[in-house]
């Protein structure tokens, strides 16, 4: 260490022993807690009223922005963490920019202006390129795929920021080139050069942390209907059958993540890809399913404008595609021919079971379902 207290950002060792989440990644992750809370909460309150397309439109580019920001500072930290002050500190100004992307959840969902997440958003993204510069400038083996990543990331923000002077209709057409260009920044920078040395075991373990926040929501969600059940007892019957197969799906969902290790999965540049960009679906989902909950709650209330499959659906599609993404990246290569063909096959019939008539029998059936592809997975691990 220098006399300024500052490190040499050296590559961390891929083989590193007991590698685990610092201290600092782990608030960092807690405020994101805000940020999908707030996009959560805000999607429950447009489906509500009735708007569920442009509810879900919305929702997906929120969480994109949540989701890339801190999938970028993930994969950074696994190869150059090196926990001193300056690190720390740019650690907390993209900390700050999560939380004024989350001050403009509501604006962008609701009003459909995007100006705050997208400020937010570039103070993220620019306090990484700080980190990729100190590491281009400490790790001469790395230079040219960190410069890389700078460079293509300062110029996506600027395309960002020029955005947002754009007719609204433009707009709506540049956000998706946006956000190409963005996903297309890591294959670049690593292509053809020395790729950043991830620590498997540690990345699988940043995601399955993640995984727990989203799913929290989902508890939180159940919490909420016990309460409004004991507040409005001409429902608390129906509302304690919600919470309780709310509480049955988040549960059966974590067990189905967490039934297999995923660290194998990441082998290389491809499948590293596929890993991360492949959890936008498992985050986005979950973190979709209280929303879901809390509608079937407004709903058995009266105070949803919704027909009895929609409200069905935002439980039982979010479960579905949570289910199919985990399947796909972890599940599916330790699992027969036959045993894949199961899962699969209950999956689709949790979409199904958005077509039941009676929402409360609905999320039951979700309940059931979901509980079945766990034993189903128990199964298999011991044949």
């Amino acid at each position: 260490m220098s006399t300024t207290g500052l490190r040499r950002m050296a590559p961390r060792d891929p083989a590193e022993a007991h590698r685990a989440a610092s201290p600092l990644e782990l608030l960092f992750d807690l405020v994101f807690v805000v940020a999908v809370g707030f996009a959560a909460t805000n999607l429950h309150e447009i489906e509500t009223e009735g708007h569920v397309s442009s509810a879900i439109v919305s929702y997906a580019f929120v969480f994109f922005a949540i989701w890339w920001a801190w999938i970028n500072f993930t994969w950074f930290a696994t190869s150059f963490d090196t926990d001193d002050w300056l690190y720390r500190v740019t650690t907390f100004v993209q900390m700050g920019g999560v939380l004024v992307l989350a001050a403009g959840v509501r604006p962008l969902m609701v009003d459909g202006d995007p100006a705050i997440v997208v400020v937010g958003y570039v103070v993220m993204r620019l306090a990484l390129v700080g980190q990729w510069l100190r590491a281009a400038a400490s790790a001469p083996g790395y230079r040219r795929t960190a410069l890389r990543y700078a460079v293509g990331i300062v110029v996506v923000q600027a395309l960002w920021v020029l955005a947002l002077v754009l007719p609204e209709a433009a707009l709506r057409g540049a956000i998706p080139v946006l956000i190409l260009l963005e996903v297309l920044v890591p294959p670049v920078a690593e292509r053809g050069s020395r790729t950043t040395p991830w620590h498997t075991r540690h990345i699988a373990e940043r995601y399955s942390l993640f995984t727990l926040i989203v799913l929290g929501e989902g508890l939180v969600a159940s919490a909420s209907a016990v309460i409004d059940g004991l507040e409005h007892t001409d429902h608390l019957g129906s509302l304690l059958v919600l919470a309780a197969a709310g509480l049955v799906i988040v549960a059966g969902l974590w067990w189905i993540y967490f039934a297999r290790e995923q660290h194998a999965r990441i082998r290389s540049l491809p499948s590293a890809l596929v890993f991360g960009y492949g959890h936008y679906v498992v985050f986005a989902a979950a973190g979709a399913l209280p929303a879901g909950i809390e509608v079937a709650v407004s709903a058995d209330a009266g105070e949803a404008d919704l027909s009895h499959v929609t409200v069905a659906a935002t439980i039982a599609v979010p479960v579905a595609l949570f289910v199919l993404a985990v399947w796909a990246l972890a599940l599916r290569p330790s699992l027969s021919l036959g045993w894949n063909a199961v899962v699969v096959v209950l999956a689709a019939a949790v979409a199904v079971a958005a077509s039941v008539v009676v929402p409360a029998v609905s999320l039951v059936a979700t309940a059931v379902l979901v509980a079945a592809i766990v034993v189903v997975l128990e199964v298999a691990d011991r044949r």
